[in-house]
């Protein structure tokens, strides 16, 4: 065992010092936990690294990827020597943090400190969710473990706080966190920044707590996670190592990440007695990872075969529906569910949401969710009731007012394979931000839902109404953001969002009545941008979104009174319109035609690519109630008549 963890600590060194990049300090402090949880407790197989029932992992603490990739090494996973040679280069396998699909056996994204642990939480929940749904007597064919290695710092940050209060709170006994505890940071000592009473701290928020005082003590170690099983609560088992354990710094914070030199690296090969030349293992050490996480996990994953085989023939609806989440597939004939709303329809896009959520909740089992304490306002709930410790078949989740936590931990359902949805007024989008990115990075079809999407907020005021979100997550990468104008292009908007395979869809909604004042379907829709109101030899444009598209038609008919002919674009995506062909483009918006008016109550930026000007807001909002707010910005159709009408 002790010749396996050198293995791991002395693979990472020689990959970091290659590199001349990296955080040797938790490698070698650390290796003993990685090296216990693989080979002791972990359930995953490199021949199938995504089977469903597997136990998840994420390495919060994403800078320990040195540590990571050659445990993924000498159990099999695909990484080889070279790749550990090539660790931080371009394209290789083996990048600075883990990355979700880019390497087998990540099972998320982390790096950015403190999202790991809200992400677990989420795989958690979802196999807590998934237990309830589809267990029965006999047939256990959800039922694994979501572990998460983390640091100091990780614990350091607000939305792990907020994530570890919320589960503590939910008692989703299969999250179990292994806390590396070095008492250093990267400024040093942690005193310097920390003195919290850890047992204490994480008890009160209804967590078990159980410390390990030397990393390695397997035997301890193994035993505390062993208890750690057992107990009905969510566990976290601080593990206090020293950081660069073995090397003439250990202790220091100078380990953190700064590589240690071929020089000390191979004075440590001998104080620690790994006499092997640079990037080698002993074959001892790959029977080791063979026998204890290969050969287990592949019994493991037999046994789950031939437990579903039965289940199949007991449960063969149960079954089905179980196969389709496995394998992504949604059971649903949305023109059936959805109806279309009929010319005239008046509600608030935020009514129309949640109305509509719950038609696809009741069909599918996969959708789960809530909001942020604002379940009242933004109409975003799952259904069956709340999902809590007594009713783990409830869908609606009460995340209180924890809006970073909540996005990280729909993440993590999202990673499971369910189909997870946030809800939270849009000027919180800023809380939240950094887990909507994480999305992003990991191509994670995760759902985002906002309303008071816009200063027609009104009394609450500058606090409470978004000009800049929309731009903020526009120019987000591989991010869609959907501004819908009424209620068919909100149906449209959640259906979208549910085919959405790789890519996460933010969903603004109103909080003010929206009309629906002309026909639309869902093959314009989802091409970003479309014409919803056209005239013959029209000489202008008007392009808008959300509640201002039914300000543009407005428009468009006082115009037409003075015979000014102008075509009306509902634009309820920019960011998936930019990406259609070009003959697309100019079939909406020909270039021939240059007097174009966009509309947007946010900021106005981002419009010019698309006309030379720009009704937008470029300040702060006001308080006021929400109509007079719109007319104090201009957004009335005599004040957008009159601008189209002074266009050159």
């Amino acid at each position: 065992m002790e010749k396996s963890i050198n293995a791991i600590r002395f693979l990472g060194m020689d990959s970091i010092n290659k590199a001349n990049s990296g955080h040797p300090g938790i490698v070698l402090g650390a290796a003993p936990i990685i090296y216990n949880l693989y080979t002791k407790h972990m359930r995953v197989t490199p021949n199938k690294p995504l089977w469903f029932n597997r136990d998840r992992f994420v390495l919060s603490a994403g800078h320990a990827t040195g540590m990571l990739y050659p445990t993924l090494h000498l159990a099999g996973f695909g990484v080889k020597i070279q790749d550990l040679k090539e660790f931080r280069q371009l394209n290789s396998l083996t990048p600075g943090h883990p990355e979700y699909l880019h390497t087998k056996g990540i099972d998320s994204t982390s790096g950015p400190l403190g999202q790991g642990i809200p992400m677990a939480a989420g795989m958690a929940l979802a196999e807590s969710y998934l237990a309830a749904t589809f267990n029965k007597e006999g047939f256990n064919v959800i039922d694994h473990y979501s572990y998460a290695i983390c640091g100091d710092g990780d614990l350091q940050e607000g939305v792990t706080q907020e994530a570890m209060s919320l589960i503590g709170h939910l008692g989703l006994e299969k999250l179990i966190v292994l806390y590396d505890s070095n008492d250093i940071q990267l400024d040093g000592p942690l005193e310097w920044a920390n003195t919290e009473n850890v047992k204490l701290k994480y008890e009160s928020m209804n967590w078990d707590y159980s410390r390990v005082n030397d990393a390695n003590d397997l035997d301890e170690l193994n035993k505390a996670i062993e208890a750690a099983k057992l107990t009905d609560k969510p566990s976290i088992i601080e593990v206090k190592s020293i950081i660069g354990f073995g090397s003439k710094d250990q202790g220091e914070s100078s380990t953190h990440g700064s590589p240690i030199g071929l020089e000390e690296t191979a004075l440590m090969r001998k104080r620690m007695d790994y006499d092997y030349p640079l990037f080698t293992a002993p074959e001892e050490v790959y029977e080791d990872f063979f026998k204890n996480t290969v050969q287990r996990g592949e019994t493991a994953l037999n046994e789950w075969d031939n437990l579903f085989e039965d289940y199949k023939e007991a449960y063969p609806e149960l079954a089905q529906k179980l196969e389709n989440i496995i394998n992504g597939k949604l059971d649903i004939d949305f023109d059936k569910v959805l109806e279309t709303a009929p010319l005239g329809t008046n509600e608030a896009s935020r009514v129309t949401g949640g109305k509509v959520l719950t038609k696809l909740s009741n069909v599918l089992i996969e959708l789960i969710g809530g909001s942020a304490d604002l379940t009242k306002s933004t109409k975003a709930k799952g259904i069956n009731g709340d999902f809590t410790k007594d009713n783990r078949l409830g869908r609606n989740i009460n995340y209180g007012v924890r809006e970073h936590a909540m996005a990280a931990i729909v993440n993590g359902i999202t990673l499971h394979g369910l189909k997870g949805f946030s809800g939270a007024f849009f000027v919180f989008a800023d809380y939240l931000k950094p887990s909507v990115r994480m999305a992003a990075i990991m191509s994670l079809p995760s759902i985002y839902i906002f309303s008071h999407d816009s200063v027609a907020v009104g009394e609450d005021g500058p606090t409470h109404e978004p000009i800049e979100q929309l731009s903020m997550l526009r120019t987000t990468p591989n991010v869609n953001v959907l501004r819908p104008c009424d209620a068919n292009e909100t149906a449209f908007s959640y259906r979208f969002a549910l085919e959405a395979k790789s890519t996460p869809t933010v969903i603004t909604l109103s909080r003010q009545n929206l009309e629906v004042k002309k026909v639309t379907n869902y093959e314009d829709f989802k091409k970003g941008a479309y014409v919803i109101s056209d005239i013959k030899d029209f000489e202008g444009i008007l392009i808008a979104t959300g509640s201002e598209v039914g300000l543009a038609i407005e428009t468009q008919e006082l115009l037409l009174k003075e015979g000014i002919k102008v075509r009306v674009v509902s634009m309820p995506s920019m960011d998936i319109f930019k990406y259609t062909s070009k003959e697309y483009q100019e079939e909406i918006l020909p270039k021939n035609i240059t007097k174009r008016v966009a509309l947007e109550m946010g900021s106005p930026d981002l419009w010019y690519r698309y006309a030379d000007t720009v009704l937008g807001i470029d300040r702060f909002g006001v308080s006021a109630p929400g109509n007079i707010a719109i007319e104090y910005f201009g957004f009335t159709k005599e004040n957008v008549s009159k601008i189209y009408k002074g266009t050159k």
